[in-house]
Order: structure tokens, then C-alpha cells, then sequence
């Protein structure tokens, strides 16, 4: 691959990186809502954004009607709704099963978005390797929570295990229209800088944040009284800039330089980091099918790259 090229590798998996944090923010916030938790995330994305526009040259500070209308509508798909959607999630059916639904976005984006010259059958060996890394995750993590024989967690446990898996299920659809449309846009917009692009994809998510907190958020009064201010202020700080300002930067660098297929197959490594991030949180060592199936992510990286070269 070209030195561009390896650019957007690097800068697709520094994303991940960032991205991998807001799988779990929610657990380290728990007695905080899902309204209140995404609103301030995307509020904070919102005001860095809003403040990177101010201090770009007023020719290049705002888009255009067109652009403005399309930077609504994937703001919706891409951050507030599918992390609102994520949230409820996670609160429901825990951190690594969530984190793995959505880990099967690289399959979905790899299917739907390669390149016209690259062959099915290049792509094979990666998404097998994703895939089973994917399930062997599933069936480790369902083990951990409901017992080798899948009994424990029935009744009113195993419904809302379920309901987080369907909300997961919706979230991996959203961002998957939201990956394979943006990468789209991009590539038919060489001219956006993109930087230029990820503030005012965050002007639009921060004024629909701001229009979900007025709507069903809690009211400053609820949320000082509530334990862990402190660390909630830290996470949204942590989740606004980095995860959904950098790391946006990150991903539509990434989207400009390299195909669909190939930036869908480097969000494995958001997974990787939000696992990583859940055992640090949880104080424990990945069980020994966790560690294959980090590895079996990993191959799976790895060949998808090969195949793009």
C-alpha cells in the first residue's frame, strides 16, 4: 500500500482506539440515565467543534446548505441515535456482548462496501477470522453471565439480556448506513477537509444533544445530586473530545484515503480497545477464549489489509 494509504490505516485505528472508550463509559457512570450520559458526550462534542470553526478562516468556517442537511442527517445516524441506541444496550446486556454486535460491522461494512475490483474471495480469509473471533467472544461472554449451560439468567434477566442485544443490533445498523454513506460523501467530496467536515458533523450532533437533554434529560438540580459527579464530568470531557472530536478527525482521514471495505475491517480495533478497556474497568485477565478471540481479531486486521494491498 502507499504511504497515504498507511496513513489511513494508522489513523483508522487511532479511532478505534478513542472509540473503544464509550463502551464503558456507561458502566463507569452508572447513576447517571442514558438521556443524560449521551447528550453530554455529544454537548461537549458539540462546543469543541463550535470552537474549531471560530478559529478556522471565515471562507472555510461553514458549510453549505446542502452540506449542512447531510451533516444532520449522519449525525443522527452515527452519533446521537446509535449511542443513545448503544447505551441502553450496554445498560441492559453489559459491556463485551455489545461491543462484539458491533464489532460485526467490519463484516457488514467489508460486504456492502468493497471495492469494485476486489475479489469475494480475497476477502474470505478476514472476515472468517472476524467472524469466528466474533463468536467465540459471544460464547465466552454468555458463559461468564448465564453459566456453561445457559440456565442461569432465564425469566425476567434473560429478557433484558435480550433487549440489549436487539438495541445493540439496531446500533450496528445505524453506524453501518452511517460508515458506508459518509465514506460515500468523502470520496465524492475530496475538497471537505477533514476537519473541517468532523466539526460540523459535531455542530449537528451537539444541537440534537442539546434537543434530547431539554426533551427527556435530567435537570441540573437531579444531576448534582447525583453520586460520581466529578467522574461523569471527566468521562463526557474524555468521550466529547476524544472519542467523538479526535476521533472523528481519525475516521474521515481514514475514509479519504482507503476503501470502505478496508476502513469497515479496521473497526475491529474499536472492539479490541473496549474489551481491553472492560477488563481493566472489571479488574480482571481475559479468560483463555478471550485471548483467542483478541487474537483471531487481530488475523483477521491483518489479512483484510493483505487483501487491500
Amino acid at each position: 500500500m502507499s504511504p497515504r494509504a498507511w496513513t489511513g490505516v494508522a489513523a483508522g485505528l487511532g479511532a478505534g482506539a478513542l472509540w473503544g472508550l464509550v463502551f464503558v463509559a456507561p458502566r463507569m457512570v452508572g447513576h447517571f440515565g442514558m438521556v443524560d450520559i449521551t447528550a453530554a458526550r455529544f454537548l461537549v462534542f458539540g462546543a469543541v467543534s463550535g470552537l474549531a470553526v471560530f478559529a478556522r478562516p471565515a471562507a472555510a468556517r461553514w458549510p453549505t446548505g446542502r452540506q449542512a442537511l447531510v451533516a444532520l442527517g449522519l449525525s443522527v445516524l452515527g452519533f446521537s441515535g446509535y449511542y443513545l441506541l448503544l447505551a441502553f444496550g450496554i445498560q441492559a446486556a453489559g459491556t463485551e456482548v455489545p461491543s462484539l454486535i458491533i464489532g460485526t460491522i467490519p463484516v457488514w461494512m467489508m460486504l456492502l462496501g468493497r471495492p469494485a475490483g476486489l475479489r469475494m474471495r480475497a476477502l474470505l480469509p478476514g472476515l472468517l477470522l472476524t467472524g469466528a473471533g466474533i463468536a467465540l467472544m459471544i460464547y465466552g461472554a454468555w458463559s461468564a453471565r448465564h453459566g456453561v449451560g445457559g440456565m442461569q439468567g432465564a425469566g425476567d434477566g434473560g429478557a433484558r439480556f435480550g433487549w440489549g442485544i436487539a438495541l445493540a443490533i439496531a446500533a450496528m445498523v445505524s453506524w453501518t448506513v452511517y460508515g458506508l454513506l459518509n465514506a460515500a460523501w468523502l470520496q465524492r467530496h475530496a475538497e471537505l477537509h477533514a476537519a473541517d467536515w468532523a466539526n460540523w458533523l459535531g455542530l449537528a450532533t451537539g444541537l440534537g444533544a442539546l434537543l434530547l437533554w431539554l426533551a427527556a434529560g435530567s435537570d441540573v438540580a437531579t444531576l448534582q445530586a447525583r453520586p460520581g459527579g466529578a467522574l461523569f464530568v471527566w468521562i463526557a470531557l474524555a468521550c466529547g473530545f476524544g472519542a467523538s472530536w479526535l476521533g472523528t478527525i481519525l475516521w474521515n482521514v481514514a475514509s479519504q484515503r482507503l476503501s470502505a471495505s478496508l476502513c469497515g475491517q479496521l473497526i475491529v480495533s474499536e472492539t479490541l480497545f473496549a474489551l481491553l478497556y472492560s477488563f481493566a474497568w472489571d479488574g480482571r485477565w481475559p479468560q483463555a477464549t478471550e485471548w483467542v478471540a483478541a487474537l483471531l481479531f487481530v488475523l483477521g486486521i491483518l489479512a483484510s489489509i493483505k487483501a487491500h494491498r
